[in-house]
């Protein structure tokens, strides 16, 4: 293992929880301290658990360890596979004191997040992420929950984990695709927040791509740091904590459209990205030449830069419709002041809006 862990918490009084970075953690990492009774559940996938569910179990001396293997894949993400944690749980008469622990990406998080907030009321859990984008993003902050045809993530809970252990060393075996959706999310920390960090991301983007651990290290921290400190000051996104979504109004409406699992989370908010800085260019907060220091970030990720083909304006705006960040039928969207400063708003100029989507959408042959 790596002798240089790096630690930070999310300061959320008694329920505050560390979030431990480094390589080769999962191989050397005692988890028991967060564990309060005898069982433990590991909920994974059928790609992950070959690789790291052993790894995982020893993580935590003299319990008794369980796991769910679910099928990988974002069209999974729904009450049937949820069920069959609930399943394991019972069948194995997990009680009211096990800890169910997330090893995987974004969907196992997710749902074995929201499984520990429902099993017998509310059970601890542990985030082990194994992916770029679960590592900077869906493992931190606490919330939870499944995917409804009509919508992205429409039925959840916030539950914060216990802890969060982030081992490097798990991104080695990552696709491209997976590590370009990642860097979608870490872009997006510099964008709503942190002018210093995204200098660094453009300076650093090439090493990143090509998984350089000291420059992949450094990226995730600064990304847990910003969301930890906005999580802690608005933990169920009632202010502040929504400027966390930039791009992710249109990019959640791209995946729905593209249907579950077709387009990455991370290639969608790549794109939704893209559209909001051009809508807020449209909106005269950011200039044109910040716009397109926007796009060229997004394209050195290997992130896509357009909208499915066929994808219309009146499409976007019927998913959109639904976006949980609406208020009383009003659409809300994360724009941007300037760079590193994100705000929401119900007050986008249709027109402008309209133009956003004619200069994305490009119409099936």
């Amino acid at each position: 293992m790596s002798e240089t862990v790096r630690e930070l918490s999310v300061q959320l009084g008694d329920r505050s929880y560390p979030i431990m970075i480094g390589e080769g953690l999962l191989e050397a990492r005692d988890l028991t301290p967060f564990v309060t009774g005898s069982q433990v559940m590991v909920v994974t996938n059928d790609t992950v658990a070959p690789l790291y569910l052993d790894k995982a179990r020893g993580c935590f001396p003299g319990k008794q360890v369980h796991s769910v293997i679910l099928p990988d894949g974002e069209q999974f993400k729904e009450w049937q596979t949820l069920n069959r944690i609930f399943d394991g749980l019972l069948e194995q008469q997990h009680t009211r004191k096990t800890t169910v622990v997330a090893l995987g990406g974004g969907v196992v998080g997710d749902m074995a997040g929201f499984a520990a907030a429902c099993y017998q009321r509310g059970v601890p859990f542990i985030q082990i992420p194994t992916t770029l984008l679960s590592q900077v993003d869906s493992s931190v902050g606490g919330k939870t929950g499944i995917n409804h045809p009509l919508g992205k993530n429409m039925i959840g809970a916030f539950y914060q984990p216990k802890a969060v252990l982030i081992d490097t060393r798990t991104l080695q075996t990552l696709p491209p695709r997976e590590v370009s959706a990642g860097l979608a999310e870490i872009i997006k920390y510099g964008l709503i927040r942190d002018t210093g960090f995204l200098a660094w991301l453009e300076d650093n983007m090439e090493a990143l791509v090509a998984l350089q651990p000291a420059e992949l290290a450094e990226a995730i921290y600064r990304s847990c740091a910003c969301k930890a400190e906005v999580v802690a000051l608005d933990e169920r996104e009632g202010g502040i904590r929504a400027i966390l979504n930039l791009g992710h109004t249109f990019g959640h409406a791209i995946e729905t459209y593209a249907g579950y699992g077709n387009w990455l989370h991370g290639e969608a908010v790549g794109t939704g990205m893209l559209m909001a800085a051009e809508l807020s260019c449209l909106e005269g907060m950011i200039s044109r030449a910040d716009c397109d220091r926007v796009r060229r970030l997004v394209a050195r990720a290997g992130l896509p830069e357009k909208p499915p083909v066929g994808m219309t304006a009146d499409d976007f705006m019927k998913l959109m419709a639904v976006d949980k960040k609406n208020v009383d039928g009003q659409l809300r969207l994360v724009l941007l002041k300037a760079v590193g400063d994100a705000f929401v708003t119900s007050d986008a100029d249709p027109d402008n809006l309209a133009t956003t989507f004619s200069r994305f959408c490009t119409p099936a042959a």
